[in-house]
């Protein structure tokens, strides 16, 4: 008791001291944070950080979508050709990467030059941490260059790799290489330049394109178109004036392939932003989102009453047709807008399907997924864009819905067009010239045996078409298999019934 009257007896005699000590830790505390407050270099540091690790982790979602393209494909492939899907997937990523590098980034979006139609500086761009380039038309993002490269170098890769949804199982190796580099290092650039990059659709005409409807997916499928009328359709898918179905291995593979498409949409559509501070990306998730159901959903109802099916593979197309579609206009539309746009590109894709399928072998449906669903996107914007965020996003003006005018229309009209033909001319006499030199399509004979083993010497699914070490073997004589070593014998009369 006493040694606690001692300590009370104490602090009294040197409050005076813990006041003046309290009254200092207060000021020490409460100093910084006015100091910072006013201090803008570290506001700003804070939001550049922010807007890097957005556009970072955006562009890794969308790098993301290769695999989701390699499992649709995949599925949609028969067992024979489903080891080059992946090797081509692979291959198109890597040699897309060098040639943006080193000269797309620079022709899509490098200051100087003739800037109203292509890009004149930044190339084989070296970075440092925080570095900057001369980049006009994405200039409004504080994340630096490298992080800007990045993002934009994925969008390429996705274009590319929709050119070969076309043309599976029955194109030579070597043609994903001597297309793929031309089309990263100039193709696809010319496009993003125009609607991305600052170019006179963009910066003149008022050209909206948030995330690449025609930038991305248009040219991709545009490209495809050229190539496949080159090509020519697999063996057996037309005969006696009939198309034949020619189904995929493995449909629970190709849906998986479906959400992840939908989920590197996530990174595609919001990542375009550029910007996490100022919030609107997550606008453009809920809308993108919303477009992916209403297309899914229209999908299935549209299949429902032409075939009496619900066909799961028009589901899932009806899917990405609507995600194809919101993607140039979710920057700028209303979230019932999106559901209009998805459900109206989910119809499109069913019956664009099957209308294409009587005359074109498009094995995946990229041409109305991407192609047709990707003028509609486009288009949509001089429909459903609010002028409110026309003005926020800096390009063109409202929709006919809102302001009357055709105006916005219009100009989404001329971006179609002009992506279109600029495409299909450039890409048709690419491969034109190598169909003239090496050649696009592999020998029926190597079409038959399958583009696994004719190509790259090894099959995706080995037990299914040879002996495997380890594995049950099948003689000739024998009808069934029985993997149990006590067994019973195949009685003689059924030996005799099975080879009559």
């Amino acid at each position: 008791m006493s040694a606690a009257m001692d300590f009370r007896k104490a602090i009294f005699r040197r409050r005076r001291v813990f006041g003046i000590s309290a009254a200092i830790a207060l000021l020490a505390a409460v100093v910084p944070i006015a100091v910072f407050a006013d201090d803008t270099t570290a506001t700003s540091a804070a939001g550049v950080a922010a807007d890097t690790v957005w556009v970072i982790v955006a562009a890794c979602f969308v790098m993301f979508m290769q695999a989701g393209f390699a499992m649709l494909e995949v599925g949609f492939s028969r067992m024979k050709n489903v080891g080059t899907v992946v090797a081509k997937v692979i291959t198109n990523l890597s040699v897309s990467s060098i040639a943006y590098w080193g000269v797309g980034f620079g022709l899509a979006f490098g200051a100087g030059g003739a800037f109203a139609f292509i890009g004149g500086s930044g190339f084989f761009p070296t970075f440092s941490p925080g570095s900057a380039m001369n980049l006009p038309a994405i200039a409004g993002s504080t994340a630096p260059a490298a992080a800007k490269w990045f993002f934009e170098f994925v969008f390429c890769a996705v274009s590319l790799a929709i050119v070969w949804g076309t043309m599976l199982e029955r194109t030579k190796f070597i043609v994903y290489i001597l297309f793929g580099v031309p089309f990263a290092a100039f193709i696809y650039p010319l496009i993003s330049h125009q609607l991305f990059g600052g170019g006179y659709l963009m910066a003149t005409l008022g050209s909206q394109d948030f995330a690449g409807s025609t930038v991305v997916h248009l040219t991709g499928a545009t490209a495809g178109l050229a190539g496949l009328l080159l090509l020519g359709a697999r063996i057996g898918k037309y005969e006696k004036g009939r198309s034949n179905a020619i189904p995929g291995h493995n449909m629970p593979l190709a849906q998986l392939g479906v959400l992840i498409l939908w989920f590197g949409w996530f990174g595609f559509n919001p990542g375009s932003t550029l910007n996490a501070t100022n919030l609107h990306f997550a606008d453009v998730v809920v809308v993108t989102n919303l477009a992916a159901a209403g297309g899914a959903v229209a999908a299935l109802i549209t299949v429902y009453l032409i075939t009496r099916t619900m066909d799961v593979g028009m589901i899932g197309n009806g899917a990405i047709a609507a995600l194809v579609a919101i993607t140039a206009p979710s920057g700028y539309v209303e979230p019932w807008a999106g559901i209009v746009i998805g459900a109206v590109a989910g119809v499109i894709v069913v019956v664009g399907v099957l209308a294409l399928d009587k005359v074109l072998d498009d094995p995946v449906g990229a041409l109305p997924a991407h192609g047709m669903a990707g003028i509609w996107g486009t288009l949509s914007c001089g429909l459903f864009t609010t002028p409110a965020l026309a003005k926020f996003n800096g390009v063109g003006q409202g929709g006919l819905f809102y302001t009357g005018s055709f105006h916005q229309l219009g100009a989404q009209a001329i971006a179609v067009g002009a992506s279109f033909v600029t495409v299909f001319v450039l890409s048709y006499g690419l491969f034109w010239i190598i169909k003239k030199t090496v050649g696009l399509r592999v020998s029926p004979a190597e079409e038959m045996e399958g583009l696994d083993i004719s190509e790259h010497g090894m099959w995706g699914y080995p037990e299914s078409f040879m002996p495997v070490p380890g594995g049950v073997y099948r003689p000739a004589d024998t009808p069934t298999v029985n993997p149990h070593p006590n067994h019973e014998p195949v009685p003689a009369k059924h030996k005799e019934v099975s080879h009559a």
